[in-house]
C-alpha cells in the first residue's frame, strides 16, 4: 500500500501546473498533495480539520490547521479554491513514470540489504549467545556443588543419644506440665481473691444503703412528727380555763 501511494505522489508532484486548481474543501488526501509543500501528513491534517470545523470559509482559516504554517500558507495561494470543482493537469510522461518505479526498485534493494544484513548479525550474535548460555549453566551446577557441600551430613543417633534424647524430651514435658498447672493454681487463686474482694465490696454497698435508708426514713419520721406535737400545743392552750 505504502508502495503504491509513494508511486502516486511522484505522479502527482510531477504534473505541470499549467492549468491546476485544488478545492481545499472537497479535495480527496491525493488531490490535496499536489500541492506544493503539502504532504501525506499534512493532508490529511487538512482533512481531518474541514471534517471536524466544517468547510474552510478564507484562505487564512487553512492557517488554523496543525501543520500548516505562513510559510506554507503562501506556497498554496495560487493553487487552492474554496469552491468549485478540482482540477488538476494531465498526468505525465511514460517517461516520467518510470523514475517513481526506479525509486521504488532503490528501495526494495536498500531493505533488502538491511534485512541481509539482520540476518548476518543475528547469525554472527548466535554463537555468543550459545556460549554465554553455556557459561550461564557451569555457574547454576557450581552454586548447586557448593550447596550440597556445605549441607551438614545426616548423623545416625547411638542408642544411648535416643535415649539421653528422649529423657530430655520427657523432662522438657515435666517442666512444660509443671509450669501449666503453677499457672492455673495461680490463675485460680487470683480469681478467688478477686471474687471475694468484690463479695465484700457489694456486701458493704448494701450495709451503706441500708444504713442511709434507715436515717433518711428516721428524718422523715422525725420531720412529719414536729407539726403533730405543735398542733398538740395549739389545742391544749385553747382548752386550758381562762384566769
Amino acid at each position: 500500500m505504502k508502495k503504491i501511494l509513494a508511486a502516486v505522489v511522484a505522479m502527482f508532484a510531477s504534473i505541470s501546473f499549467a492549468f491546476a486548481a485544488v478545492n481545499v474543501n472537497t479535495a480527496t488526501k491525493e488531490e490535496l498533495m499536489t500541492l506544493n509543500g503539502i504532504g501525506e501528513v499534512k493532508a490529511q491534517a487538512i482533512i481531518d480539520h474541514r471534517t471536524k470545523n466544517g468547510p474552510f470559509k478564507s484562505l487564512a482559516d487553512v492557517d488554523k490547521v496543525p501543520g500548516i504554517g505562513e510559510g506554507t500558507l503562501k506556497k498554496l495561494e495560487k493553487d487552492v479554491t474554496l469552491s468549485g470543482k478540482t482540477t488538476v493537469a494531465a498526468p505525465a510522461k511514460a517517461d516520467d513514470k518510470k523514475a517513481p518505479a526506479k525509486e521504488e526498485k532503490k528501495a526494495d534493494a536498500k531493505a533488502a540489504a538491511a534485512k541481509a544484513d539482520t540476518k548476518a548479525d543475528k547469525k554472527d550474535a548466535a554463537p555468543a549467545k550459545k556460549e554465554e548460555k553455556a557459561v550461564a549453566a557451569e555457574a547454576k551446577k557450581a552454586d548447586k556443588k557448593e550447596v550440597k557441600e556445605a549441607a551438614p551430613a545426616k548423623k545416625e543417633m547411638t542408642a544411648a543419644e535416643k535415649k539421653a534424647a528422649a529423657a530430655e524430651e520427657k523432662k522438657a514435658k515435666a517442666e512444660a506440665d509443671k509450669k501449666e498447672k503453677a499457672e492455673k493454681a495461680a490463675k485460680a487463686a487470683d480469681d478467688k481473691k478477686a471474687k471475694a474482694e468484690a463479695d465484700k465490696k457489694e456486701k458493704s454497698e448494701k450495709a451503706a444503703k441500708a444504713a442511709d435508708d434507715k436515717k433518711a426514713k428516721a428524718d422523715a419520721a422525725k420531720k412529719a412528727d414536729k407539726p403533730a406535737k405543735a398542733d398538740k400545743k395549739d389545742d391544749e392552750k385553747k382548752d386550758a380555763p381562762k384566769k
